[in-house]
């Protein structure tokens, strides 16, 4: 080989040891730049805590919905994928209230990762009784053969469909995540507050928009929105077979609780059937009107629920 055959030979070993080089600086650095941007695992158990997590922890957090869009929280079962993807949460914030699906699963839950810090969500909220017809409506919810008790016994679960009980989950989101990860207190602050300040304008605004409302009784297919009804003075009259369909007994005592009031809407939700509903609406001339207590959008949900209350 002559001299320069082998200077083209160690020329381009040079070129391909920097090469070498250059590729294995960038495989290297994948990692670190994974890690600094990982984000802290947090599950919930329906929807509306999903807002409440993101509000707060921003882009620090990643969310794991165990409920998903349109299951009940009241029948649901999760997946093994579910199950498996909990392994590496770092929190889970509990609705704290009563939900069946946390009744029935969250000791398997807890059992499968001990290292998760649990919250609860309801701490520090006062839990309203349901009146006789609304607990009625809440069991009947249940497939048949099954049998479940609330934690606190007759207490209504849906804490969350209240502005006023929203700010007080945030503060125990915002609570939990700063024992998790103390060193971002002060960015998770500026998100907490911020949003308490969203929640307090919707407040005032629904509020305002319901004060001279002049029937304040509203006509629903499952008794979700007790707390919403105590905030803002309503009553709401459930149907009797959440989940499954009433009897005629039931339906034709409705219509007459519809008329006796001058109700003409009834709201269900996506989680429910809507035939019984729509058997009333055609007797009292009125029409079925969609509402979803499981919605994502939280305060931008409670606008449009508060509108359509006010059309009653």
């Amino acid at each position: 080989m002559d001299q320069k055959t082998k200077f083209v030979w160690a020329i381009g070993l040079v070129i391909l040891i920097a090469v070498l080089v250059l590729i294995s600086g960038c495989v290297e650095e994948k990692p670190k730049q994974n890690l600094t941007q990982e984000k802290i695992i947090v599950a919930v158990t329906i929807s509306p805590q999903a807002e409440f997590v993101e509000k707060v922890g921003g882009d620090k957090v990643k969310i794991i919905v165990m409920v998903p869009p349109g299951a009940s929280p009241h029948t649901y079962e999760p997946t093994p994928n579910q199950m498996v993807d909990l392994n590496n949460a770092k929190m889970y914030a509990k609705v704290g209230s009563g939900v069946e699906f946390e009744l029935g699963w969250m000791d398997k839950i807890t059992d499968l990762n001990k290292n998760m810090h649990v919250v609860d969500c309801s701490k520090g909220i006062e839990l309203r009784k349901m009146t006789e017809e609304e607990e009625k409506a809440e069991e009947d919810g249940h497939e048949s053969g099954e049998e479940h008790e609330h934690e606190e016994g007759g207490n209504d679960p849906h804490i969350w469909l209240s502005p006023k009980n929203a700010k007080m989950i945030v503060e125990n989101i915002y609570n939990g995540l700063i024992e998790i990860d103390p060193d971002n207190k002060d960015y998770y602050k500026t998100n907490k507050d911020s949003y308490i300040a969203e929640l307090d304008k919707a407040d005032g605004e629904i509020s305002k928009k319901l004060l001279n409302l002049k029937n304040r009784k509203i006509l629903v297919f499952h008794p979700s929105w007790g707390y919403f009804c105590r905030d803002y003075n309503l009553t709401q009259i459930a149907i009797e077979k959440s989940g499954k369909e009433p009897t005629l007994q039931g339906i034709e005592n409705l219509i007459k609780q519809a008329k006796e009031n001058n109700i003409t809407i009834i709201f269900t939700s996506p989680q429910f059937s809507t035939k019984s509903a729509e058997v009333i609406a055609n007797e009292i001339n009125g029409k079925v009107v969609l509402i979803d207590p499981l919605e994502r959008n939280y305060t931008e949900n409670l606008y449009k629920v508060a509108d359509a209350f006010s059309k009653v």
